[in-house]
């Protein structure tokens, strides 16, 4: 049986307290552990320092990475997996996001779909020649009297 591949993301908080050459190393080591268990890496976006919601595991701030993977359930198995090993890790979350987007693929097409549809019958009836009204027989013109 052949395992299919789906597109997730993986969004991390790292301590705020560490440097960026570290932040640097660690983002590197996820990666390539990431591409070793078989996952295609997408794109990796350090989305920098904020401000937490609420304390986790004492600290207010965190350093955010979103790193986006192609990958079957082992690869994110393994993912995560180091995540949660990984000491300056805080907090991660996976999402899977291929069933979100061919959502929006969808309705994007179904708008799309409407929109031509509407324009089509709108330059239809643009070039239709207007109905001409005819009389109601009521105030047709009477007719003559027959003679007996």
């Amino acid at each position: 049986m052949q395992s299919t591949l789906r597109v997730y993301e993986v969004m991390f908080i790292v301590r705020p307290d560490m440097a960026d050459e570290d932040l640097d190393k660690l983002i590197s080591t996820l990666e390539g552990n990431a591409t070793h268990a078989g996952a295609a890496i997408k794109n990796t976006e350090r989305m920098g320092k904020r401000r937490l919601a609420y304390m986790v595991r004492g600290f207010a701030d965190g350093n955010y990475i979103l790193m986006t993977l192609e990958a079957d359930g082992k690869a994110i198995h393994e993912v995560e997996r180091r995540l949660r090993v990984s000491e300056p890790v805080i907090k991660f979350i996976t999402v899977r996001v291929d069933e979100t987007q061919k959502r929006v693929d969808k309705l994007a097409k179904l708008r799309a779909s409407k929109v031509k549809r509407s324009a089509t019958e709108a330059a239809a009836a643009a070039q239709a020649p207007a109905p001409v009204a005819e009389a109601p027989a009521s105030e047709a013109a009477p007719e003559a009297p027959a003679s007996a």
